[in-house]
């Protein structure tokens, strides 16, 4: 059997990502995992994270993956570069919010950037706003309550925080927004209904897009045409299963095995 891909986050973000991807590479098989139990990661020191992440990327290394899904913004800008340090025999793929993209598609010259508090004050986003909207107007705003209300499926308290943050985006006319957490296109609709004139954008798709380009440079594109998926949480089993469902779909999660597990 081919060898499937990899993809880890700190709960239920990645699978807006995962969505996109089956979509993108239908034949490949798919090991996904979310450390619910441990989520918000956005809280925690880089040590830590570190930790937590390295438990997946060895559960999955386990598992014989073939490519490595960094499916977090915040594990991103804190650990993408110690764990191709560490991890050199594959490929891993971190997520990037699309500034370059939302810098070229505004319709005014301003974007927002919406991801966590983390990744909106680091080094890593910050550099990619100096170097792709450079003479844009960019407005970049770091939320620390979105990701647990959404690992809790709080709808109504969603929309209250997204009323209040979204706010300075709307009194600062932006013309796109860049999501820079992998959590946020979850409600993305949510989000739209807010700013109703304004470009949402997020990474799924060029993340895809590199991943299809990096299995094709390497020759490691499958060549069965029976694709395998497992979802595995940390965290509630059952509010999981449902999560997964409810975004991906019956006619994927149908065939897909989904359990519950305890990293050490």
């Amino acid at each position: 059997m081919d060898k499937p891909i990899g993809v880890i986050d700190s709960g239920l973000g990645g699978l807006s990502l995962t969505k996109v991807l089956v979509k993108t590479l239908p034949k490949e098989s798919i090991v996904y995992i979310a450390d619910s139990k441990n989520c918000p990661y956005g809280g925690k020191t880089e040590e830590e994270i570190y930790r937590l992440t390295r438990r997946m990327v060895k559960y999955l290394l386990k598992r014989k993956i073939k490519l490595l899904i960094v499916a977090c913004n915040t594990i991103t800008v804190t650990s993408i570069n110690d764990l191709r340090e560490e991890f050199k025999d594959i490929p891993i793929v971190g997520m990037v919010p699309v500034i370059k993209t939302a810098a070229q598609k505004t319709r005014n010259g301003k974007i927002g950037v919406y991801s966590t508090v983390v990744t909106s004050k680091s080094k890593y986003q910050k550099d990619l706003i100096n170097k792709f909207a450079s003479g844009i107007d960019v407005i970049n705003i770091g939320s620390s309550a979105l990701v647990s209300l959404i690992e809790k499926g709080k709808d109504k308290e969603i929309e209250s925080v997204l009323r209040e943050e979204l706010n300075i985006f709307k009194e600062n006319n932006i013309g796109t927004l860049a999501l820079g957490c992998s959590h946020f296109p979850l409600i993305k609709r949510q989000i739209a209904k807010i700013l109703p004139e304004v470009l949402i954008l997020d990474s799924s798709g060029a993340v895809s897009r590199q991943v299809k380009r990096i299995l094709e440079a390497n020759g490691m594109l499958p060549t069965s045409k029976d694709s395998v998926y497992n979802f595995i949480t940390t965290g509630n089993k059952d509010f999981f299963e449902k999560f997964v469902k409810k975004t991906l779909g019956k006619k994927l999660t149908n065939k897909a095995k989904i359990e519950r597990i305890s990293l050490q």
